[in-house]
Parts: C-alpha cells; structure tokens; sequence
C-alpha cells in the first residue's frame, strides 16, 4: 500500500535539493550533540521516511532513497518504510554496503553531498570527506533543508534546569572540574569543548527534560585549566539555578551563541573535542585557527565509574525497582485472561507500580511491551490504537525503567502466560542460561565487553541462533538508559570504541532469541563491575548483579542445562527470594517462593 504522505514529503525535498544543487542529502538520527535520542524536533529521519527507531540514516537522491539500520530494527523498519519508495539497508549484513561505500559507488564526479553539519557528527563529517575526494565532491553542510518543508515542526526544547544535589552526586563541581582538567592536560590540550549532554549534566551537577526520559538540558561547555562556562538557554534557567552555576564560578553564555564564541577565541589554544560527538559544523569552526586535540571526552570515563555514594543509592534504587517489576509480574500472571490488558495497559500498570516509589522521577524509555511475534522486534512501541490484547497463552516481553532520585534502571523479563511450545521453552532456557553465565564472569583486569560477550552468546550459538544486537551497555546515573563507553558486544568494526572494566562501572546483561512471526525472549539484569582477588597474575574481577527480579520457571526446562548452570540459576532465584519477599504480601510471597523454588 503506497504511503502517499511520504512520497509526497521526499518529492518536496527532491525539489528544494534541486534548487541548492544537491544531489544526495543525509538525516542522520540526532541532535546537535549526536545523542541516542533526541527531541521531536530533530526528528527530521522520521519526518521523510517513517522510521522511528532510535538508530538510522536516510540518504535521498534524484530517483531513490534509502534507510540504514541496525539489527534491532531490521522487522520494524521494514513494516514502517513499506509504501514509502525508501529501500531498506540492513546494516552488517553481508553484501550490504556502508554509507560510505553506498556514496563512493554512487556519486558521480563533481557531484553534492548535503547535511545539516550540526547534527552530523565530526568522525563521520571527515570520512565522508575522505571517502569522496577523489571523486571531487563537495559537501554542502550549512543548511537544514526540512526547514522550509516541515512546516509544523515541534518546537526548539527549552525545559527547566533544575539542580542535583552534592548529597546525591557524590562529588562536588569543583572536584569533578578538577578531574577533567587532570585528563585535559595528559592529552596535551589547555581547554576541552564539551558537546556531549549526559557529560554536561554529569559535570555541572545538573539535569535537565529536553529529551524524553533523558534527564538532559540543550547544552555544550568550554573548559579552559582555570574557567567553565556554560552556553545553555538561560529562559531555562530559574533563580536557583542561576545562583547555583554564579556560586561555582561557572560563566553562562546563551547556547546559541556557542559558534560566535568558538570564531572569536585567539588562535593557537590546543582544544580537546571528541569527534563522536563534536558537530561537524563546529568541528570545521575551530579548525581555521585552533589546533585540535582529537581524543575521547574525560568525563565520559570519569562518568562511567560510579563513585561510592552513586552505587550505594543504586542498590537501594534498584532494589525498589525491582519489587515493582515483581509485584507487576505477579499481577499480570494472576489476572490475564480474567480482565482485558493490552500491551499498553499492562505497560501502563508497571509505570504505576514504579510511580509508588517515592523517588520516582520518570521511565527511563517508552516501554517496550511485545506479546508473542511482537516481542521480536527489539524496539517495538505498542501505541493505544495499535496494540495486542493479551491471552492466557503464550508470553509477553517487557522491557523497562525508571529515573529515580538516586539512579537509573534497565530490566527485561519474558514473562509466560499460559502454554507455550517446546521449542520456546528451549529458547527461554538457553537465554536464562546465558544471562547466569555472564553473571558469574571471572576476569583478569584489562578485559573489554569483546573478550567478555562469548559468555552470553555461547549457549545460543551452541544453537545455530543469534541475536543481532549487543549483549550488554553502560547505564547513566540519573541520566541516559544507554551510556559508554562500556559495552558487551562481540563483533570488532573499524572505528568502535572499547573501554577496560573498570571498578565500578556497570553494564546490562540481555541476551535474547528473536524469531520473526514467532517469538522473542529477552531476560536483562544490571551488573556492576568488582575487583576481586589480586595476586602475583594482576586484578581478578567479578561481577555483582543489581537486579533482583524472578527468572519465570514456567518456560525454564532444566533438561537443557548443564550442571553449573543450573546451580547458577537456583543461587540466583534463591537471592531473589531473600531480597524481594520482605516487601510483598502475603499472595505475592507465596508465589514467588514457588516461582523461585529449588528443585
């Protein structure tokens, strides 16, 4: 069925290229910072296509169009650009080429590349650059060409600031500034532009509501070895605030003025910026009389290794979440199929269990709630009109969290609701197995998520499946679900960052099967890495899990496990017990003794 909105929107793009003489133009999926997620006014991708995933690009041309994706949104992505004239690139698929590759093949000599340079980001900016050099092409990247189309485009967000308290945060302005300034000077720069929101945040002991369930203000820092200055919208800033950042020495400049700022430095500064997440534009800014100190943010780091005060109110966090979510499980298994839940309402029960919790700020995404097939789009959003109404049949995957004054949580549980076939009974074992195996990694230091990964993997591999997405993240505190520069994947590509396991950094564990028209099963913890013994062979580490909520034993069939995976599994179902019972009553209580029994 032809998607004549669409059609009709890429037609009036096609138009305006033509006008400014381009003749491919790129929308990326980000902001002015390269974030994960971004306000709906920077939603342009979706504006021309119909994707709303997290993650693509859009490439149009005279005659076509195309849609780079990953793994996670291969069945999504499909459904949405149906009737649309946009052809789907699966990305990492074999035979499926790169952006750039895509580019290189098909732009002719002397032609336009188009971008709006303030959401691309700088690494991609200057490989496009390499990439088509040789064939003479220029790149066109001071306009926003939506702009003139979208005429009813969301506004510009501009929500409150508020404070985070030193008591929460754990460290002080002033200590955290001289951290940074410590890592600016060994990498050779006297000052650092900082793009980057959850960092921003972080640093300045703010939060913001720019982005929804991400915590973060629209925002960019300069930080010199003896001044920071904050360029943010000041409409967004109230009197507390105000006095807070004049307190701490921090110079506010209006967030708009950040590139006047930039062109009126002296020359000479050796200024740190990192590529990931520096705009092109501004990238190309500095770069006509600064020189650049091309590196990794330090507050990206400094940010992912919770300090004592942050893990001590994530446990506590943590474990509140988690009697939610156990509390919504048991309600869900004792009422399906005697009233009506859909994904939606049964998404809208958790979020008010969550609610309860005094602490509760926010969800930290849009709960993903997929019954049956559903569940195997890993990113899949039921909406009111378009959601499926549960049986006592099958199972439902919820993927879930929440902000909370005093941290951010991640949690997916595969939830059965009645009969389920062999076949998935297998598949939900072998994912319970491979979450107690990373579980109980055993480590020397120095190990990345790639040496870690096969853990988790194995028993799935060991079945001829995969699940085409990463198996682990970082996780903010108080701020973005998704946080670096920690991850658990196993696939090397060129470019990708890798962070050591450093003590105190967290990570999720959610291995997963997916199967298209089928079935999806995802079970997913927050860990925390431990050091552990050290001996004459160096750091051994461990990891220690954060959530606590039950594995359900209605789709576990101990015949597919080994011996030390089943004791992994009943030790973890045991701790549940202990942690969780205490604050459920006395229906609830006896069910999750029999749900989390050793047999």
């Amino acid at each position: 069925m032809e998607n004549k909105v669409i059609q009709d929107r890429l037609a009036l793009l096609r138009k305006k290229m033509q006008e400014e003489g381009i003749d491919f133009y790129m929308m990326p999926t980000a902001d002015f910072h390269n974030s994960e997620y971004v306000n709906d006014y920077f939603k342009v991708r979706e504006y021309f296509c119909n994707f709303t995933g997290s993650n693509g690009t859009l490439v149009v041309w005279k005659d076509g169009a195309g849609l780079w994706t990953d793994g996670r949104y291969f069945i999504q992505a499909e459904a949405e650009l149906e009737g649309t004239t946009v052809e789907l690139f699966r990305m990492l698929q074999e035979g499926v080429p790169t952006i750039e590759e895509f580019l290189e093949q098909n732009m002719q000599q002397g032609q336009t590349l188009g971008f709006d340079g303030r959401v691309i980001a700088a690494m991609d900016g200057k490989k496009y650059e390499k990439v088509l050099e040789k064939k003479q092409i220029r790149i066109a990247y001071e306009k926003d060409l939506a702009e003139s189309i979208w005429t009813d485009r969301p506004d510009f967000p501009a929500g409150k600031v508020t404070v985070l308290d030193e008591k929460i945060a754990g460290k002080s302005v002033e200590e955290k500034l001289t951290e940074t300034r410590e890592k600016m000077a060994k990498d050779g720069a006297n000052a650092l532009l900082l793009t980057k929101l959850d960092d921003l945040m972080w640093l300045f002991n703010i939060r913001g509501c720019d982005v929804e369930c991400n915590p973060v203000a629209m925002s960019y820092g300069y930080i010199t070895e003896s001044t920071a200055t904050l360029f943010i919208q000041q409409k967004a800033l109230d009197v507390r605030v105000t006095e807070y950042l004049a307190a701490h020495r921090i110079e506010v400049k209006e967030y708009d003025t950040v590139v006047d700022f930039l062109k009126a430095l002296p020359a000479g500064n050796a200024i740190l910026v990192d590529n990931r997440y520096c705009s092109y534009t501004l990238y190309k800014t500095l770069q006509k009389n600064q020189k650049l100190v091309e590196g990794k943010n330090p507050t990206e780091l400094l940010k992912a290794i919770k300090n004592p005060v942050e893990l001590a109110r994530m446990q506590e966090i943590f474990l509140k979440d988690s009697v939610a979510v156990t509390k919504f499980i048991y309600w869900l298994k004792t009422h399906v199929g005697k009233e009506k839940i859909t994904e939606v309402t049964a998404a809208d029960y958790l979020e008010q269990k969550r609610r309860e919790i005094p602490e509760f700020l926010d969800l930290s995404f849009p709960t993903i709630a997929g019954y049956k097939s559903n569940a195997a789009m890993m990113h899949y959003e039921a909406t009111p009109d378009n959601c499926a109404t549960l049986e006592p049949e099958g199972m439902l995957l919820v993927d879930s969290g929440g902000q909370y004054l005093g941290g951010t949580t991640d949690v997916t549980r595969t939830i059965v609701l009645g009969p389920i076939s062999e076949e998935i009974k297998k598949h939900y074992t072998m994912v319970a197995a491979a979450v107690m195996q990373l579980t109980h990694a055993h480590w020397l230091y120095g190990c990345t998520g790639r040496n870690l990964d096969i853990l988790a993997r194995q028993p799935i591999w060991d079945m001829d499946i995969d699940y085409q997405c990463g198996t682990g993240h970082g996780v903010g505190y108080i701020l973005n679900v998704h946080e670096g520069p920690q991850n658990m994947r196993w696939r090397f590509t060129g470019g990708m960052v890798e962070a050591v396991f450093e003590d105190g950094m967290d990570i999720t564990n959610e291995p997963g099967i997916y199967i298209q028209g089928s079935h999806g099963i995802r079970i997913e913890n927050v860990m925390v890495a431990k050091n552990d013994v050290k001996n004459e062979y160096g750091q051994f580490m461990h990891f220690e899990t954060l959530t606590w909520v039950p594995i359900d034993r209605e789709a576990i069939d101990e015949k597919y496990l080994n011996d030390t995976q089943k004791k992994y599994l009943h030790e973890y179902q045991k701790t549940v017990y202990e942690k969780i019972s205490p604050y459920l009553n006395e229906e609830e209580k006896e069910w999750l003794a029999k749900e989390t029994r050793v047999k």
